[in-house]
C-alpha cells in the first residue's frame, strides 16, 4: 500500500525507482499500483515523471 500523503508518496516513489525499478511502469507493474493514481496524487502539488531522469521532479 503507497503512502497517502503526496510528499511522502513522492520520496517512496522516487526512492524506490531510484534504488530498485528501471521505470515507472516498471514500478507500478511490480507493486500493483496504478501509474495513473499515483500521476495525478504527485501532479496535484506540483510534480511530473520524466523518464530520462527517472524521476518525478
Amino acid at each position: 500500500m503507497l503512502p497517502k500523503d503526496p510528499i511522502i508518496l513522492l520520496s517512496y516513489i522516487n526512492t524506490k525507482l531510484r534504488d530498485e525499478y528501471s521505470s515507472l511502469d516498471d514500478l507500478c507493474a511490480s507493486l500493483g499500483e496504478s501509474r495513473d493514481e499515483i500521476k495525478e496524487s504527485l501532479s496535484a502539488v506540483g510534480f511530473t515523471y520524466d523518464s530520462s531522469l527517472n524521476k518525478f521532479v
